[in-house]
């Protein structure tokens, strides 16, 4: 359901600029539904995929995942697209190797904790390796720069290590220190500084860092309780930056109303409470952190996106899981789920 609502909603959101930029107003929409098939594909070969034969590719898997983000951290190699240099591949076809490296990091880390799962009410021995590993991700996906996916790998990690057994003053620990941090790396892109600012009045900054919040918040208040309906939308006329992507609850909520945005969400909510359902019943703890990291990080990704559009968060560039327009964000998820449906089979 929200695959084909994702599908509908791209096209509706995206027919004037793609007619403006691509000479198509289907330009976005084919594409979103040839990623949505083989995103389907691949969902049903992991579906019949026993997941246990993941804890042997693990490592390599892992390996792989920061070889690429090595790979596209490199000029010449990555491609520069919105000002981060975050994709392998040559023009409109490449992959984002942060997305894959999501999933590739919720599987080994499935495996290193089901392993080692007595060491993780430890700090050293327990907590500190993996968390070193995600830090390490973290610090190349910055490199691009990309501060929304390396906040959603650090949320997803943390729930993780929580379901995993960690003590809760260890992450509490964690948390503190991630307040220098965060603010070191506001200090030095000061660009940070302006968004977080512009979060604070949008309207003292509404022709610049304001901007996207406001046209965002332009296009969910008209929208009242039943929308303006289907296609009808007023700021996907080249008002509201990044329609298809970003902010495409925005336009969804101008079109549906507040009925046709809770619905959407009332979905996710079902998906994350059956998720977390099978990671309960799960046959053992690799499936359990499994499913738990699956299911995880798509709610951070869902909460985070919404945030951002509604003004609830600072301005992130984080797409809506099984919505937003993007061919890696959308294979990773569908194969996500292909993982997760594979643990449902086998639950108890």
């Amino acid at each position: 359901m929200l695959l084909g609502i994702g599908v509908i909603i791209v096209y509706s959101a995206s027919a004037v600029l793609a007619a403006q930029k691509m000479g198509d107003a289907f330009f976005y929409a084919q594409r979103q539904l040839m990623w949505a098939v083989l995103g389907i594909i691949s969902m049903f070969a992991m579906m019949n995929y026993d997941y246990h034969k993941l804890k042997k590719i693990a490592k390599p898997l892992l390996i792989i995942c920061f070889l690429f983000l090595i790979a596209v951290a490199i000029p010449g190699i990555g491609t520069v697209r919105g000002g981060s240099r975050a994709w392998l591949g040559i023009g409109s076809l490449g992959i984002q190797p942060s997305e894959f490296a999501k999933l590739g990091i919720i599987i080994y880390f499935a495996y290193m904790l089901s392993r080692y799962q007595d060491r993780i009410v430890e700090f050293k021995r327990g907590l500190l390796p993996p968390l070193g590993i995600a830090i390490a991700a973290v610090g190349l996906i910055m490199l691009e720069p990309d501060l929304g996916q390396s906040t959603v790998l650090m949320g997803t990690v943390i729930i993780i290590l929580f379901a995993a057994g960690a003590q809760i003053k260890h992450l509490l620990g964690l948390a503190s220190l991630a307040i220098p941090a965060f603010i070191a790396l506001v200090v030095v892109a000061p660009y940070r500084l302006k968004r977080i600012v512009a979060f604070m009045d949008p309207w003292a900054y509404q022709l610049d860092e304001g901007y996207h919040i406001i046209q965002s918040l332009y296009a969910i208040g008209p929208g009242g309780l039943l929308g303006l309906g289907l296609g009808r939308s007023r700021q996907k006329f080249l008002y509201l930056p990044e329609p298809q992507t970003d902010f495409i609850f925005s336009i969804l909520a101008e079109e549906l109303g507040f009925i046709g945005g809770a619905t959407l969400l009332a979905l996710f909510l079902l998906l994350v409470w059956r998720g977390l359902r099978t990671a309960i019943t799960a046959p053992d703890t690799f499936g359990s952190l499994l499913a738990v990291g699956i299911t995880g990080m798509i709610a951070v990704q869902v909460i985070i996106n919404v945030g951002v559009v509604t003004g609830s968060m600072p301005v992130t560039g984080i797409t809506l899981p099984f919505i937003s327009y993007g061919g890696s964000s959308l294979t990773l998820m569908l194969t996500g789920v292909g993982i997760l449906l594979n643990i449902s089979r086998q639950t108890r």
